[in-house]
């Protein structure tokens, strides 16, 4: 018996040394999780087992340390969360690596060609489409379409101590017509840029005309509408050419300051017709008339210039004209047992009943770690403790080596009996 149990003791021990040697190899494995051995005694309906057997060998899913790389495409998760990917057959597989790269596709791979799935992003602009089906992640260098210029805006003050000019007089080649010029830019359908100039006409206290041109096209100026000031400088309503004050639909005044523009037609491209909301606009003595703020939403066509992937997991490219646009967002898996998943190699798993089915969700919601760009998570194998641990798997091997020297002897001395 002393020997089967030496035996047991041998392969548990030499098991033991086999987790111990891989958890010190893997110890530069970005995402590798660290192994223990559990062993369990047995018996046969005696007191006197029968020596030792492996139980099972477990995983310690803490957190490694967060190491900064600098790579785009490095992504470390800290606390819960597993990356989800899948092949080209469609198993899915997880892993804490994010050591990811573009294949010749553009798609987002780990080191083994595995697909990283996510979140996609669509419409216009692009939306992530939280709770979709996960799809393999991909950076295109397509061409961002230009946008058409639907709404601009624009805050300005109006000199209140500015001459009165004659609006029957007014002349765009006569800069002493007009009190304030100055312009928007917007685009068409084709995202031809528009240069639509504004000029301002004191024409009575307190009253404001406003008239535009395409200057791009070279179009007619127009009479865009009149602004009404109350007595403390702010819009009171809107005036028609000849004065009177602007009505809606219904009969009420208009009292929110906002035009309708459109552009002349350029290189074959649709007119932008878009509203011109001057909310905010006010009318004080402050020596000059300047414009605070401009805005609109339109842009032109731009390529692809950098990306980058956010803490929750949001790819966002830059483009050559100088927006931004969202690409997708990783997903994360998280499960009920982690230590019940599956290794299967290169950096991965695989789930099981005993891990349970996976939730699915963005990093920093739920029950779902963050994500740190630009950075990879370390193996969290402690040397020191494996190193320590071999030495006393070491040991066991050699006791129970002595243990089979021993009873040797024993049998030896049995059988040298006269």
């Amino acid at each position: 018996m002393a020997f089967s149990q030496a035996v047991s003791g041998l392969n548990a021990a030499a098991s033991n040394l086999d987790v111990i040697g891989n958890n010190i190899a893997n110890s530069a494995t970005y995402g590798f999780k660290s192994a223990a051995v559990s062993f369990a005694d047995m018996y046969a309906g005696s007191k006197v087992g029968l020596g030792v057997k492996v139980a099972g060998v477990s995983q310690d899913f803490s957190d490694g340390t967060t190491t900064n790389t600098g790579r785009g495409l490095d992504v470390a998760i800290s606390q819960n969360g597993f990356f989800r990917l899948v092949d080209n057959s469609g198993a899915v597989y997880y892993s804490r690596n994010g050591q990811f790269q573009l294949d010749s596709d553009r798609n987002l791979v780990n080191t083994q060609g595995i697909y990283l799935t996510g979140y996609p992003a669509s419409g216009t602009p692009p939306a992530i489409q939280q709770g979709a089906t996960p799809a393999p992640l991909s950076i295109p260098n397509t061409l961002m379409p230009a946008r058409s210029t639907t709404s601009a805006g624009m805050a300005i003050n109006l000199n209140s101590s500015d001459a009165v000019h004659d609006a029957t007089k007014f002349s765009v080649e006569d800069s002493n017509s007009y009190n304030k010029k100055t312009a928007v830019t917007v685009y068409d359908s084709q995202g031809n840029s528009h240069d639509m100039s504004l000029w301002f006409v004191k024409t009575a206290d307190n009253v404001w005309n406003v008239y535009s041109q395409d200057a791009s096209t070279g179009g007619a100026v127009t009479f865009t509408g009149g602004i009404q000031f109350t007595a403390n400088g702010t819009v009171a309503g809107l005036l028609q050419e000849d004065g009177t004050p602007l009505t809606d639909a219904t009969g009420n005044p208009v009292t929110d300051p906002i035009f309708t523009l459109t552009t002349g037609a350029l290189n074959g491209a649709i007119p932008a017709t878009f509203t011109l909301d001057l909310t905010g606009s006010m009318q004080q003595n402050t020596g000059s008339n300047d414009v605070v703020a401009v805005n609109q939403n339109g842009y032109a066509p731009g390529s692809l210039v950098s990306y980058q992937i956010n803490d929750d997991g949001t790819i966002v490219g830059t483009y050559s004209n100088e927006e931004t646009q969202l690409m997708g967002q990783i997903v994360l898996a998280n499960f009920a047992n982690p230590e019940g998943l599956a290794s299967q190699g290169d950096n991965v798993w695989s789930a099981t009943n005993a891990s349970g089915l996976p939730l699915l969700g963005a990093a920093n919601t739920g029950n779902f770690g963050t994500l740190t760009s630009g950075a990879l998570e370390a193996s969290n194998v402690d040397l020191s403790n494996e190193l320590v641990n071999m030495i006393v798997a070491q040991r066991n091997y050699q006791s129970n080596a002595q243990t089979i020297k021993t009873q040797d002897q024993v049998l030896n001395t049995l059988v040298n009996l006269r």
